[in-house]
């Protein structure tokens, strides 16, 4: 039986700490599904269609990974249409644990068959979350470090584009 895995997330913007796990994840499943999935909760930096140009162009070099976009589905459910049995966690700190624990037990009782997987995030990358790398691009603060080189192209063109 292959080991599919789902790692979820709306990847606004795909950051180097979410690469990273990719990249480890893949080495664990047969295959590894990146879900771009929309986060009702976050005001969007790149539009859906964006985020899932930006997750295929970064992940290509990885020959295990496929991505895709589900809306207005439940997380357990997209898995069980994927055939996966894992969910792919990226664990940053003990607050990510905390909500990642109360997503993976609710999780649980949806699909008592899907298992979540928690990776710790490499310590290079463990202060490294979007929200905090949206912040500093509103000030134009530099974050190449922290973005694959796609994604932080593309933010160049769209500071381009907000100046004009």
């Amino acid at each position: 039986m292959k080991r599919i895995a789902l790692f979820p997330g709306s990847f606004d913007p795909l950051t180097m700490g979410h690469l990273d796990t990719i990249e480890r994840g893949a080495q664990l499943f047969d295959e590894l599904i990146v879900g771009v999935f929309v986060n009702t909760s976050k005001k969007s930096l790149f539009s859906g269609e964006e985020r899932l140009a930006l997750v295929k162009e970064s992940v290509a070099h990885i020959e295990n990974v496929r991505v895709i976009t589900q809306a207005r589905k439940l997380t357990v459910e997209v898995a069980e249409d994927l055939g996966a049995k894992f969910l792919l966690r990226g664990i940053r700190s003990i607050k990510d644990y905390e909500y990642e624990k109360e997503i993976a037990l609710m999780n649980k009782h949806l699909d008592s068959q899907l298992e979540s997987v928690f990776l710790l995030a490499s310590p290079k990358y463990s202060h490294v979350s979007s929200s905090i790398l949206k912040e500093i691009i509103i000030f134009d603060g530099d974050v190449k470090d922290y973005l694959p080189k796609p994604v932080y192209e593309a933010l160049e063109k769209k500071r381009e584009q907000i100046e004009k």
